[in-house]
């Protein structure tokens, strides 16, 4: 029997003391969200919609197919900036006319729906999960182009929002862009780029320049419609190519247009049939422990997400503080590698490097839970060679083709992060829970490092240390690393595509595996050497 028995007691001590500051954390989580739901605020809205006008995210509800869900992606972009939280666009995955979309929405609400660098980011992102996964993309296209103020971090990596749209094209993924309103400058190349284009009477309005910058240009007098109004794309530029009443009816076209693309899926889809975990999501919020230096068992973490608890553990009595195996979620077959006990030796090492070519050999998507505190480091683990064995998982990692997931559960710090497929891996989803923290390496452990070596420095030169003054600088490294691990913040910065409530893993990880079943999934022999 694989089933796995989990030890959790969802009545004990510390499982209430985890499950309560859990729940502190996603109420701090919720506030931020709210930011990104609430787009340009209350006064903004209501002369949207006085404008007779839908928000971003209304647009999306009704294109989506009914009661279907929405994988949003990437929501707190730019937390912690100068810009609004959502970074002015709403981007995820959603099931249109039975064919799952890579959807991105302007929110004009937002200065407008003009593009700073976080949206832009945003928009590259978005763009790369739908190249990575065969998804068609839907615009629902709505900006001012670039928000002039940040040109110099916008206009020169920009060119890439088109680049892509073109590169989609020529991969046979379908571009759609539906044109709500005004679409400036950069906003009118979607368009441009797009396969397919909805325009809307007397509400769109495509430009590269608009009367006031005409004027200025040329000296031409112009207004908006003869300039760039949706019934002259639609009969003399030929930019449109349908010409929609309202907004309603711009989506319902744009529905049309998804089901008339005879979409397949490439990959091979679900194995089996879906059977739910044997216990409860609500106890995934009492796993992780507020302070991440307690250990926890990450099977009690995959019992509750995989179908029917079934775990077939992978070396269980070898490298123990890395638990490997297989399962499978929502019928898809997945591999696991789940941090046990934090710190990765040589043996851990090994092992992930085995399973990560044996799922590549049967083509299977692998699934990296992170708690880690990295590779071991000491006398004893040098000499007993953690660099090149550390070296063997990263590079399989690396050089892996199957599909990998990545939830950060609790720490990912140092090269652990990128054995277990962090960002610069390239998986090709990252969520992580609030619980999770991120850096080089703990907080303490950087500050007591950076004290070492000033002291070291100081000593060296003949001088003494101020014990009041290190201990100060100590503390202040010690604030600005864990203000700067967390998830809200590594969210911000786009390390991660969302942070997730515990409970929705198991959902998540099923969306993002049907989303990658888009496009085949094949593993490869073609590893780098393997020093031995």
């Amino acid at each position: 029997m694989t089933m796995i028995r989990s030890t959790l007691d969802p009545a004990g001590a510390d499982f209430r003391a985890a499950e309560d500051a859990m729940a502190d954390k996603l109420a701090e989580l919720q506030v931020e969200f709210d930011k990104a739901l609430a787009g340009g605020g209350e006064k903004y809205v209501a002369r949207h919609r006085e404008r007779g006008k839908m928000t971003a995210r209304e647009r999306i509800e009704l294109l989506i197919d009914e009661d279907s869900a929405f994988l949003e992606l990437c929501p707190l972009a730019a937390y912690g900036s100068d810009f609004q939280v959502g970074a002015s666009v709403v981007t995820g995955i959603g099931v249109v006319e039975g064919v799952e979309c890579l959807i991105t929405a302007n929110d004009p609400t937002v200065k407008g729906g003009t593009s700073n660098p976080w949206t832009l980011r945003k928009i590259l992102r978005a763009n790369a999960i739908a190249f990575q996964n065969r998804l068609p993309v839907i615009s629902l296209v709505e900006s001012g182009g670039a928000d002039l103020p940040t040109q110099k971090e916008v206009f020169i990596p920009g060119g890439r929002m088109f680049r892509d749209l073109t590169r989609l094209s020529a991969a046979g993924i379908p571009t759609i862009a539906l044109v709500f309103g005004n679409s400036t400058a950069g906003g009118a190349y979607v368009p441009g780029m797009s396969d397919h284009v909805v325009m809307i009477e007397n509400q769109s309005k495509v430009f590269l320049g608009g009367p006031p910058l005409v004027k200025m240009a040329t000296g031409e007098e112009s207004d908006d419609e003869s300039l760039g109004g949706a019934q002259m794309h639609a009969r003399q530029s030929g930019l449109a190519d349908y010409y929609a009443a309202d907004e309603q009816d711009a989506v319902r076209i744009g529905r049309r247009i998804v089901s008339r693309l005879n979409w397949r899926k490439q990959g091979p889809g679900p194995v089996a049939e879906v059977i739910e975990p044997r216990y409860d999501s609500e106890e995934l919020l009492g796993i992780v422990p507020s302070d991440l230096k307690i250990p926890f068992n990450p099977r009690d973490v995959i019992a509750r997400i995989v179908d029917d608890s079934d775990f077939d553990e992978f070396k269980p009595e070898y490298g123990g503080s890395l638990c490997t195996g297989w399962a499978r979620i929502h019928g898809y077959p997945i591999g696991i590698l789940a941090n046990a006990q934090g710190v990765l030796f040589s043996q851990e090492s090994q092992k992930a490097a085995q399973v990560i070519q044996l799922a590549n050999r049967s083509d299977t998507p692998l699934l990296f839970l992170h708690n880690t505190t990295g590779y071991m480091v000491g006398k004893e683990y040098e000499q007993a060679g953690i660099i090149k064995h550390g070296a063997m998982m990263i590079n399989a990692v690396s050089n892996s083709t199957v599909p990998h997931l990545s939830v950060l559960i609790g720490a990912s710090y140092g090269a652990g992060h990128y054995g277990m497929c962090g960002r610069a891996y390239d998986p090709r989803f990252l969520f992580a829970w609030p619980s999770a923290k991120s850096a080089v390496m703990g907080a303490t452990q950087l500050a007591g490092v950076i004290s070492i070596v000033s002291r070291a420095a100081t000593e060296a030169r003949g001088g003494v240390v101020d014990e009041a003054a290190d201990a100060a600088m100590r503390q202040m490294i010690e604030a600005q690393i864990e203000a700067e691990s967390v998830p809200a913040f590594l969210s911000g910065m786009l390390y991660d595509d969302g942070v997730i409530d515990p409970r929705d893993t198991r959902t998540v990880l099923g969306l993002c595996l049907s989303a990658i079943h888009g496009a085949p999934v094949e593993g490869t022999s073609n590893f780098g050497v393997f020093r031995m």
